[in-house]
């Protein structure tokens, strides 16, 4: 079976084009190595999608015949994905909500009332 057939039978992409596309993109590899989205898949390989910035590691158990449900999918595929991988996320996700470049617009509601609770402390300690 192709792999970009099993990717979405498995439901890791919504279509099979979305699949096809991370493939060209050189998102889902084997062996370390990227993979064309013809490359025939077997029982029992390791595949490793990069989405939404997270490197998934999936162990192929079968190949479905055609897309399965939702509730079938863990007969077809093993995710061995470790944890470390969902805790960079929430670090990246802290990153970016309190990231902002110096000098560009104003401040929000927040940073003026961080800013008007530190200017309080610092003038209570003189």
């Amino acid at each position: 079976m192709r792999i970009d057939k099993y990717l979405w039978c498995i439901r890791i992409f919504k279509t099979r084009s979305l699949a096809t596309t991370a493939c060209k993109k050189g998102q889902v590899k084997m062996d370390a190595k990227s993979v064309k989205p013809s490359r025939d898949i077997f029982g029992g390989e390791l595949i490793v999608i990069r989405k939404n910035q997270i490197n998934y590691q999936i162990k192929a158990l079968a190949l479905p015949e055609s897309r399965v449900g939702a509730k079938l999918v863990d007969q077809y595929k093993k995710d061995v994905t470790p944890k470390e991988e969902f805790e960079k996320t929430e670090l990246l996700k802290y990153a970016k909500d309190y990231y902002r470049k110096k000098g560009v617009g104003r401040p929000t509601k927040k940073d003026r009332r961080d800013i008007d609770n530190y200017q309080e402390d610092t003038t209570e300690e003189i």
